[in-house]
């Protein structure tokens, strides 16, 4: 056989251990029919991946296996999915067809892995991201069969845990690409733990310095926590016990990527986040006892802690749209410090692994007509997709806010209740009712009380939209939507308009033209978009007919092109040089003053322009980005949108470094906060000025409730200078906070 001539006898032995245990570990039980169809499957990639080899030099069916076994194991889908994942890569890499699986694998096997199979090329002159068509592919098939996108998830698991061989910027592109994208859809998912995996392995490539600094003082706290960890259960324990309750008991850390996450929003090192692991109680009880019992655990935990009642999340009563059910609350445990108990059943815990295929699991025999969370989010994400005219990166960008956000529920006058993203506002609302409520929404009740637009709903309100036939969307609303489904529809309606306007400008164009004796044709629409100044022709039809540009203004143009003396006039006139950007850099600037950044492997001298959203400073980790207007922007690779243009323009990022950072110096504004008390501008000045000896050009304090709030601007070098500013602000009595703004 072709696989004996490419494999030993020892990677032969390996892959069919592999299977056996795939076959034998499943989270679902084959039947004799199930394991025929995963050895065929088996068999075909086996053969077919033959001559590859990865890039760590491992046959390339370990791959397959790998995802296959992911499918099976952790996400717990059955012998059609586990098949699919051994031949997902069969179509993109091998010279099987598709038509070859629908004939041996039939139809469903076949459509799931040519829906796995990535789109390779796309026209050249699309300055569009090839990786945002293919996640669009992929979201397409999803609402068809959801095992496509599991399947991908597993796929992108085991390729970010093998991706040290890679080289460093394919790192970076495929793990922000995965933060921004996959990370999200596992937790839409239900793949909580997956999901936490993935954002881990992301943050371990995109930031590798914080991940093993977190990943190292995790480990060296490590008896410390579970000293707390045993002291805070064995009190609970005793109460359960003594109320005869079932249950297991345990501490876990909280993920790597989360407290860096926390780290980063509060501005705080590692030692001064307390919160670094969640108690978690998982108790045994039959379906209609689960929230009783839950409650009582609850009872028997608070008889012993104090609780922050802003801190309690019910959703056994009300799940998430994802089916995620516990009970949570923050308790003040032992030695005044927070923790975070988690209360499930051992059903919900199960779902809360598996997602998906643990909720088919426990539907079955019970009323199959009732939509699962995910099953209802899926139905609408076909309002999104049915939008011909959608742009991929507006797609993704749209979905993505609906995979990842917090949820409120909120509820309708009739009593109904409605999930929402936390931030969602009456305009969301409106469209989740329906698209025609939505289109004609001029305002809302909530909680009686009438509220505009861009109200932001929270948890428990009633809200009742008042409508108009007059009202239709506009670009403002855009900024006011957050759900992927309002925006769709806004942007369908807002593009239809729009095609209108410009069908009814170039009408006018044309007669106007024909009045001014000059002939619609290419020449003409070049000199005019000259004229107007214009990027295109489309942008002329749509200002004549928004009446941008007017009659008077064709004239003008019109006389332009006829004056015969317009050339000779022209000679000798010499163009006004163009004002320079005071905040761009050029590679002169550079020469004369300063060598500051630099960009490529060849280290070359470019210009560029600090982007506002990150302000880097000399000594900051960077990289610059290729706009299409505006040059290159450089940005920190911490920035909030380096993951953003990472995961849809990897192709415009070119690597920049520092090379000199100290002949400039450059201003910072840090806000400071905390409990008022005598003389504490005085000390703050005093670090700043005397102590550290930094240039200090604002100062702005105001006081409200006891409680102090200070701007204050300074002049630095380089962030180790800003570091080490902030750890000393931090060190005074009565300063809580330091953050740069």
């Amino acid at each position: 056989m072709q696989k004996q001539s490419y494999y030993t006898e020892k990677e032969i032995k390996q892959t069919d251990a592999y299977l056996k245990k795939i076959i034998q570990n499943g989270y679902q039980k084959p039947s004799e029919d199930d394991i025929k169809l995963i050895r065929k499957a088996f068999e075909v990639a086996r053969e077919a991946h033959a001559p590859q080899r990865r890039k760590s030099g491992e046959a390339y069916i370990f791959h397959p296996l790998a995802v296959a076994e992911i499918v099976a194991e952790e996400i717990g889908l059955g012998a059609t999915s586990i098949a699919a994942a051994l031949l997902h890569d069969t179509i993109e890499d091998t010279d099987i067809t598709v038509d070859f699986l629908r004939r041996e694998f039939g139809e469903k096997i076949a459509e799931i892995v040519n829906g796995l199979t990535k789109i390779k090329r796309m026209p050249k002159e699309q300055d569009i991201s090839l990786q945002a068509e293919n996640f669009r592919k992929l979201i397409l098939t999803l609402s068809a069969d959801v095992r496509v996108v599991l399947i991908k998830i597993a796929d992108r698991l085991h390729n970010m845990r093998t991706m040290d061989s890679m080289p460093r910027h394919k790192q970076e592109k495929i793990a922000s690409e995965t933060l921004y994208i996959y990370a999200p859809l596992a937790h839409r998912l239900g793949l909580y733990k997956i999901k936490t995996e993935l954002e881990d392995l992301s943050l371990r490539y995109i930031d590798p310095e914080a991940y093993f600094d977190i990943k190292k003082k995790l480990a060296e706290t490590r008896a410390e926590r579970e000293a707390y960890i045993k002291k805070f259960t064995n009190i609970v324990k005793k109460g359960l016990i003594e109320h005869g309750y079932k249950f297991e008991i345990f501490g876990r850390p909280k993920s790597i990527y989360s407290i860096y996450r926390k780290m980063k929003r509060k501005n705080v090192e590692f030692d001064e986040i307390y919160d670094i692991f969640a108690i978690r109680v998982i108790y045994e009880a039959p379906p209609e006892m689960e929230k009783e019992i839950a409650w009582g655990i609850f009872s028997v935990i608070t008889d012993y802690f104090n609780y922050n009642n802003q801190r309690i999340r019910d959703w056994i009563r009300n799940p998430r749209s994802t089916g995620y059910q516990a009970l949570h609350v923050t308790v003040l445990g032992p030695e005044n410090k927070w923790v975070e108990v988690q209360i499930r059943s051992e059903r919900m815990n199960e779902i809360a692994e598996k997602g998906y295929a643990a909720h088919y699991k426990y539907k079955q025999g019970k009323d199959e007509t009732k939509e699962l969370g995910i099953e209802k989010w899926i139905n609408q994400l076909q309002d999104i997709l049915s939008n011909p005219q959608s742009n991929a990166l507006d797609f993704i960008d749209d979905i993505r806010l609906d995979l990842y956000s917090e949820e409120i529920h909120v509820f309708t006058p009739k009593g109904d209740v409605i999930s929402l993203p936390k931030g969602a506002t009456v305009l969301d609302f409106a469209f989740h009712i329906h698209t025609e409520v939505g289109m004609h929404t001029r305002a809302a009740e909530v909680n009686g009380r009438i509220v505009p637009l861009n109200y932001v709903l929270n948890s428990g309100d009633v809200v009742k939209i008042l409508t108009s036939a007059q009202q239709h969307p506009r670009h403002s609303w855009l900024n006011i939507a957050i759900t992927g489904r309002a925006r769709s529809k806004i942007r369908t309606f807002l593009r239809q308009q729009e095609n209108n306007i410009t069908d009814l400008g170039k009408e006018i164009l044309t007669r106007k033209l024909r009045t001014l004796k000059l002939k619609l044709n290419e020449q003409t629409i070049n000199q005019l978009q000259k004229y107007f100044k214009l990027k295109n022709s489309r942008e002329l039809f749509y200002k004549i007919g928004s009446g941008q540009i007017t009659n008077t203004d064709l004239k003008s143009f019109a006389n332009a092109q006829n004056n015969p003396f317009k050339k000779i006039l022209s000679w000798g006139k010499k163009e006004k040089p163009k004002e320079k950007n005071p905040k761009q850099h050029t590679a002169r600037d550079e020469e004369v003053n300063y060598d500051m950044i630099v960009f490529g492997s060849e280290e070359q001298r470019l210009e560029y322009t600090l982007a506002n959203c990150c302000n880097p400073l000399p000594g900051d980790d960077i990289f610059g980005f290729v706009t299409i207007n505006e040059g290159i922007k450089v940005h920190k690779k911490t920035c909030p949108n380096a993951i953003y243009l990472q995961s849809h323009y990897a192709h415009r990022i070119i690597p920049a470094i520092w090379i000199d950072s100290t002949k400039q110096k450059f201003k910072v504004f840090l806000k400071i906060s905390g409990p008022d008390r005598p003389g504490i501008v005085a000390d703050i000045t005093k670090i700043i000025s005397i102590d550290l000896k930094i240039p200090l050009e604002h100062v702005e304090f105001n006081y409200f409730n006891g409680i102090f709030d200070g701007k204050i601007g300074v002049r630095l070098e380089n962030t180790v200078q800003l570091k080490d500013l902030m750890f000393n602000l931090k060190q005074i009595e009565g300063v809580d906070k330091v953050e740069k703004l």
